[in-house]
């Protein structure tokens, strides 16, 4: 955008919503949180913009509260990135619907009302992904009938959403950033750390499949790219996917992610179909019984650790102008640097 003007972040609580705060009052924009709990980000910023880094506002409010006042929170906003979302792989569909897909229709709704002009959907490769390689692919369309589990079908609901309401004076890009990990990583990170730490992590077969990630300022990056070009014709009204763009092994993505941290990586294979068989096991059982944490194994787990799934990025980086500043080794270096504290 060519003025700083107010962005309104949700989701700020979470791992990349904090970055993306970080680098969009980085440029000098003003940003305004809205989470169920503190951001811990509120305040005056220092920072590179033209004129300094913008101020960042804390808002307390739950998307997924048909009483929340959205058109207060968005108000005096030029562009939403919505990162908010429900991530896991297992729960009640109804918990999915109501964050992913009833909150991001009445955030768009509230978004029109409010004039604001830009709107960057934060999604998920899963959406397209229907449990078949994905070797080089660009960005399928979302298709909530084939995608596996619970969190991808919802967000390809809320993609689906989110692009038909490009127009009329709002212009709507979805991004789907792949596999985000970095510092303070609570999802992926800290599973993988952990389930290796208690030898609870195996390799389906070998971990030989070829996936994307992406370092977390990577994906912040970009972001406030789809943010600033959002408007753009062949921007708006289409998905992307985001990634590092260079695919490793899953045994090697694993073993970095475990060195950076002093753990040892996996070694134990088992075969892919008997992942799967288990993950389907695991899931019936939580379905009656549900566990204090989630199921060791799922489906969709399974296929996302044994099935290849990386992504042509030249269509990405051509239509947001972005690429990549940090990339994986030196992100893993920084991991690395920020476990040793």
């Amino acid at each position: 955008m060519r003025e700083a003007g107010l962005v309104v972040v949700t989701g700020a609580s979470g791992m990349l919503g904090r970055a993306t705060v970080r680098a969009l009052a980085s440029a000098g924009h003003p940003v305004r949180t809205l989470q169920r709990r503190p951001s811990a980000l509120a305040g005056p910023r220092s920072g590179a913009g033209p004129g300094g880094a913008g101020p960042v506002e804390d808002v307390a409010l739950d998307l997924s509260d048909p009483a929340a006042d959205l058109g207060a929170a968005l108000r005096g906003a030029r562009a939403v990135v919505h990162c908010a979302a429900k991530v896991s792989v297992s729960g009640p569909w109804e918990a999915y619907r109501r964050t992913n897909v009833e909150g991001t229709a009445r955030l768009l709704e509230a978004a029109r009302a409010a004039g604001v002009r830009r709107f960057v959907q934060v999604s998920s490769p899963s959406v397209a992904h229907a449990g078949v390689p994905l070797v080089g692919a660009p960005a399928g369309a979302a298709d909530p009938g084939a995608a596996r589990g619970r969190y991808a079908r919802s967000k390809a609901l809320a993609e689906r959403e989110a692009l038909a309401a490009d127009g009329d004076g709002l212009a709507v890009v979805a991004v789907r950033p792949h596999l985000v990990w970095g510092p303070g990583d609570t999802q992926l990170v800290a599973r993988v750390v952990e389930r290796s730490r208690r030898g609870r992590l195996p390799l389906l077969s070998g971990g030989s499949a070829l996936v994307d990630s992406t370092y977390v300022d990577d994906a912040a990056d970009a972001l406030v790219a789809a943010c600033a070009r959002a408007h753009r014709p062949g921007v708006h009204g289409r998905a992307l996917v985001v990634s590092s763009g260079e695919p490793r092994t899953v045994a090697e993505l694993l073993a970095s992610l475990c060195r950076a941290h002093g753990v040892a990586p996996p070694t134990r294979s088992v075969p892919a179909a008997l992942a799967r068989a288990a993950g389907a096991a695991a899931e019936a059982l939580w379905a009656v019984r549900p566990g204090p944490d989630e199921p060791p194994m799922t489906r969709f787990l399974a296929e996302q650790l044994s099935t290849a799934h990386w992504f042509d990025q030249r269509e990405t980086r051509r239509a947001l102008a972005w690429a990549p500043r940090v990339g994986l080794d030196e992100g893993f270096a920084r991991l690395a640097a920020a476990a040793r504290g």
